[in-house]
């Protein structure tokens, strides 16, 4: 379903003198409005602060004609040069094939057709078998393909004789399953060839890009005489290359998955960088989608004297509204404060279009209730998906990219309907502390994940503070190395959520706008990666959790993911140390000893997902927990999978309920650099609290006044 309005931006980050362009889509009638605005507050429930967006109009304010612009998902390799060359006299074309929906009506594997008149070719998998499709005449083997098994299917047409044939055969036959067949027919006037590209995973429509994509993983598709495909090489790009005479090489369309094991694929090696040979298919899904490919509609010039922060553009027609957030980020070495916010634009794209499957009456009605961000991915999977979600085949989804409305990166949209707060994650849950900053009068910067992992330590080394957002889950080792190297030598930094530092990620120049996952192994995750696909097709890194790279979060921050529960939150207590002489000013001003039990996510400052202090894991050994939680209910949380050996025993040795807990940590590090970490997701939402004035704000407001030697005095 298509959203009435919405829209994206080409680029997450910009700074003063750089163009970003929007591309909206509208069903109108009249022309829509785009405003600019700073985004400062983004949570609607009424019980909280306002929210506040403030309108920056003078900066920009434009209407523009709507116009609807479609997503079209489904990926396939695009070989246009063929449609420069003719096709042998004689057709002749195979592949390898292993299908994961080969019931779900006519997927095409390799194709050369006209649009518009039919006449061409296309080998087409059906719930019959194999098929050749040519012009209007057709003929299919009758032989159904099973799931997830490897097949050898060819096809051939001969316009002097009409003969036509088509077959399949399996690499592994299966007991008492009857799936090997050929087929032939004899066509008059049959024609073969059409002066037209070549695609493979699909085939040229007349109303989209293209139709009837194939899901499933395609290997060595050759045209005889004509090309011979190898997707063992270019590996990581979005280039197919052709070894056939004609160098037909071509492009890959939304993000189709590469890195996958073939047919050839055996036990010996599960690293595609010492075995191409082994990982020469490419995995296509009919839901892909990499760059929607949407006109401009209008661009913005940030300012030389515009303010670093989370900004947005503001969209109106009629009845509907939207918000495309985008983020203005400082030059390097020219700091405009001493705090810089670290937004969690990784984290942000991992979750980007997450559907859930819980969008429903109750939900709808609070969000209309409360004028909450409209569109939801549970009806706009056109959009994409999270790497959250599987594909509609049933595998896991590998790949995000920003090129496509992103609509849960919005700063108003509900994730949850959350009984004891608003039920924010990411961005918007993020803007209880960008709140914040603004009520106590706090200026900051903002660096987003994608900035640090382009720039490094660089940016980083201008201030006093880093302060991280609710869920700085998924990073490279390009922003770990830069965090890690920014604490090492003088640099204080504020972790304040949980489940931090978690998930290895990878972009590519080859792929903008993407990022990629590959959930190996144990850990939390929503899909488990096939075994021998756990390496990055983008940069040929082994995937999955730091942790499996001997690099655990406890190493950065002191703690580490230790348990998940439901969008439910309860208190800490300090602890001995949290009195003692040389950490009470971080409790100066607070009332009491168990604090935290109330706020916007969840109803407590404690919740979700926590992280705690454990030493094997790298946690340094000054780290001093200042806090821990408690109450949370051993039928709402459970312990993450890497912690536990069985039922109820643990890596540890300690009981499943001690490891469900977050540790508050302070540690110092060399040259006067310091970490504060709190462990959960939920923290910030107990900022706003009570009009920012409770024990969570204080606390955290002598933690930023004194890493970031602001001078401040508490406002309440």
């Amino acid at each position: 379903m298509t959203a009435p309005l919405t829209g994206y931006a080409d680029r997450i980050s910009v700074r003063a003198g750089e163009k970003i362009s929007f591309k909206v889509s509208s069903v109108g009638p009249g022309p829509y409005n785009a405003m600019l605005v700073r985004i400062v507050r983004g949570d609607p429930n009424p019980d909280g602060p306002a929210q506040k967006l403030e309108d920056e109009s003078e900066l920009f304010d434009g209407r523009f004609a709507s116009r609807q612009q479609h997503a079209w998902p489904g990926s396939y390799a695009l070989i246009e040069r063929a449609a420069d060359v003719k096709l042998p006299a004689a057709l002749s074309v195979e592949a390898l094939i292993w299908p994961t929906l080969p019931e779900d009506g006519s997927q095409t594997v390799i194709s050369r057709r006209d649009a518009s008149s039919g006449a061409g070719f296309a080998l087409v998998l059906t719930p019959d078998g194999m098929a050749l499709e040519c012009g209007g005449a057709r003929v299919v083997t009758g032989k159904k393909l099973r799931n997830r098994a490897w097949y050898r299917v060819w096809a051939s047409a001969d316009p002097a004789t009409g003969m036509m044939r088509v077959g399949q055969q399996p690499l592994k036959r299966a007991f008492a399953v009857d799936d090997e067949g050929e087929a032939s027919t004899a066509q008059s006037g049959l024609v073969v060839d059409a002066a037209q590209p070549v695609l493979i995973g699909a085939e040229s429509a007349s109303d989209r890009p293209a139709r009837r994509c194939f899901n499933g993983k395609i290997e060595a598709p050759v045209i005889a005489g004509f090309a011979a495909w190898d997707f063992a090489r270019r590996m990581g790009t979005m280039e197919v290359e052709d070894t056939g005479p004609n160098g037909l090489h071509g492009t890959l369309k939304n993000l189709p998955t590469r890195a996958m094991k073939g047919a050839a694929w055996s036990d010996g090696e599960r690293d595609w960088k010492r075995a191409p040979h082994m990982y020469a298919a490419i995995h296509f899904h009919d839901d892909d989608l990499h760059d929607c490919g949407w006109a401009d509609d209008f661009s913005f010039t940030v300012p030389k004297d515009m303010k670093s922060g989370v900004w947005g553009m503001q969209l109106r027609c009629g009845p509907h509204r939207d918000v495309i957030p985008f983020f203005v980020r400082p030059q390097v070495g020219k700091p405009q404060a001493k705090v810089c916010y670290i937004a969690s634009t990784f984290t942000y794209q991992v979750y980007t279009n997450f559907s859930r499957g819980m969008f429903n009456e109750p939900f709808r009605q609070r969000m209309t209730e409360w004028k909450a961000a409209a569109n939801n991915p549970d009806e706009h999977k056109d959009y994409g998906l999270s790497t959250y979600n599987f594909h509609r085949d049933g595998s896991g989804v590998a790949y995000s990219s920003h090129l496509r409305p992103l609509l849960t990166w919005r700063p108003d949209f509900l994730t949850f309907h959350d009984q004891a707060g608003s039920g924010l994650r990411h961005l918007p849950a993020d803007t209880h502390l960008t709140g914040w900053f603004d009520r106590l009068g706090i200026a900051y910067d903002v660096v987003t994940d994608h900035d640090l992992h382009d720039k490094g330590v660089d940016i980083l080394k201008s201030y006093k503070v880093v302060v991280t957002g609710t869920h700085p889950e998924y990073h490279t080792k390009q922003t770990l190395d830069a965090l890690q190297a920014y604490t090492e030598t003088g640099g204080r930094l504020m972790y304040l959520g949980g489940n931090g530092f978690y998930w290895r990620v990878a972009l590519s120049d080859a792929w903008p706008g993407a990022i990629e996952v590959r959930r190996t192994e144990g850990g939390i995750r929503t899909w488990p990666a096939e075994p021998g696909e756990y390496y990055h097709a983008f940069d040929g890194a082994y995937g999955g959790l730091w942790r499996r790279s001997d690099r655990a979060p406890n190493v950065l921050c002191g703690i580490g993911f230790s348990s998940q529960g439901l969008f439910v939150g309860d208190s800490y207590r300090q602890s001995p140390a949290a009195r003692d002489n040389h950490h009470a000013w971080v409790f100066e001003g607070v009332k009491d000893e168990l604090f935290g039990g109330y706020g916007f996510s969840g109803g407590g400052a404690a919740g979700f997902e926590l992280d705690r202090l454990d030493h094997r894991l790298g946690s340094p050994l000054n780290a001093v927990v200042l806090a821990s939680s408690e109450g949370h209910d051993r039928k709402e949380f459970v312990v993450v999978h890497e912690e536990r050996l069985g039922f109820n025993t643990t890596i540890t040795g300690d009981t499943l309920e001690g490891l469900i807990r977050a540790d508050m940590t302070y540690i110092e590090k060399p040259q006067g650099g310091a970490v504060f970490s709190v462990g959960s997701i939920t923290y910030c939402g107990s900022l706003p609290h009570n009009k920012y004035d409770n024990d969570v704000s204080r606390l955290t407001f002598n933690v930023i006044n004194r890493f970031g030697e602001l001078g401040l005095k508490w406002p309440f």
